[in-house]
């Protein structure tokens, strides 16, 4: 997220690019380490916006309802399993995606009893932007309708958002693509992606 980061700065934001291990832990624990250093980190800022990739969607979404922060503003959600992730549908019972996904990759499936269909609506102004290209054509082959490689472009969208784009980009690197930082920059500052 560097180079979001860098170009978010540049427009005059204060940012904040939070690392968290998302392999060690579930949705529930990483929510609130996230949400620590957030408070650590912005002081007491009136105001605070998200830009977040895959599963940082969900974190913001647990962080919002369950974890009680009101202070978030806008949000922008790149390539967000809002409705879960059939690869993990897929995949999960196999021995080799926990290690490599973690415990909190496993709760990103689509069942009606998961964790991501037992989140709520939403309570923040949001913005979806999502790709529709795909490094890996293997996993592809595994969601149905077009996809990002882990994620449906159906699967981003998320009731009561303000704003949804599908761009040409892929899930491992949408953030470096210009068009969707020039997309964030728009929406943080109107609640609207470009219209370019």
């Amino acid at each position: 997220m560097r180079k979001m980061e860098n170009a978010l700065r540049c427009a005059g934001y204060e940012t904040v690019n939070i690392d968290y291990p998302s392999t060690r832990f579930p949705v529930e624990e990483l929510a609130e380490l996230v949400l620590a250093e957030i408070e650590d980190r912005v002081g007491d800022a009136a105001r605070v916006h998200f830009v977040t990739h895959s599963m940082g969607g969900i974190l913001v979404r647990y962080i919002n309802e369950h974890l009680e922060f009101s202070r978030t503003d806008r949000v922008v959600m790149l390539c967000p399993p809002n409705k879960g992730s059939e690869i993990v549908d897929r995949l999960g019972g196999f021995r080799f995606f926990e290690w490599w996904n973690g415990p909190a990759g496993l709760q990103l499936g689509t069942s009606g009893d998961g964790l991501i269909a037992g989140l709520g609506s939403i309570e923040f102004e949001l913005g979806v932007l999502t790709g529709d290209r795909s490094i890996n054509w293997i996993l592809s082959l595994m969601i149905p309708g077009p996809n990002d490689g882990k994620v449906s472009i159906e699967s981003a969208r998320l009731s009561g958002m303000a704003d949804y784009k599908v761009v040409q980009a892929t899930h491992p690197y949408i953030m470096k693509n210009r068009t969707v930082i020039k997309d964030v920059l728009a929406f943080l500052e109107t609640g609207k992606f470009s219209d370019s």
